[in-house]
């Protein structure tokens, strides 16, 4: 499949209809420091609008969790697994479900890791998809080097790599299915591979 097959990434999140402002990451940021936004609220910063994060279902979080166990069994020393938490661009701070940082997690004690660092994003996607398929655009233009969506509607992977960070697009993108194996290759040259069979449930699960 290519990218020619997936909906464009210009489509833009849903704007009010009534007068807003865009917000930078500073502003953002600062308005979680002096507690106008709460880690309760479950919003998240995506291209300068503060939108309200999607509802999880079982489903999701178990992948998840399944996700976070298996890539934690296979990193090596050097790298580790953020679940949830805020990735940095220039204009968002998105909370993807699962990024692969460097180091450890008390080098992000003062600030969270910029998106052209990390290995990779990963998005898990039901209701979500969508939305997911829209962070394409600002998660290329952050220069993330390799982002997936887990589909669990259609029981497969999109792996987007290449990305142009000024036309915010992915040049690459693979749609695998299990039982292949999903490859990514880390910057230090390690090399961890995971099975699709068991992160995608079968039809009988």
């Amino acid at each position: 499949m290519s990218i020619a097959d997936l909906p464009p990434t210009s489509g833009q999140f849903a704007m009010p209809p009534f007068p807003v402002r865009r917000f930078s990451v500073a502003e953002y940021q600062h308005l979680t420091e002096v507690g106008l936004l709460q880690e309760d609220d479950s919003v998240e910063l995506l291209e300068g609008w503060i939108v309200k994060k999607m509802t999880k279902n079982p489903l999701h979080d178990a992948t998840v969790d399944l996700l976070l166990q298996m890539l934690g069994r296979l990193l090596t020393t050097g790298w580790f697994v953020r679940a949830q938490n805020v990735l940095l661009t220039s204009d968002s701070a998105p909370e993807p479900d699962l990024v692969i940082a460097p180091g450890k997690p008390q080098d992000y004690r003062r600030q969270h890791p910029q998106a052209h660092e990390v290995a990779l994003v990963i998005e898990v996607a039901d209701s979500s998809l969508d939305r997911d398929l829209k962070k394409r655009r600002l998660y290329a233009n952050g220069g993330v080097r390799v982002y997936w969506i887990v589909d669990l509607n259609a029981g497969c992977l999109d792996v987007f790599t290449d990305p142009d960070t000024l036309a915010g697009v992915f040049g690459r993108h693979q749609r695998l299915l299990p039982p292949a194996n999903a490859t990514l290759l880390l910057a230090d040259g390690a090399e961890i591979t995971l099975s699709l069979a068991e992160v995608l449930p079968a039809d009988d699960d």
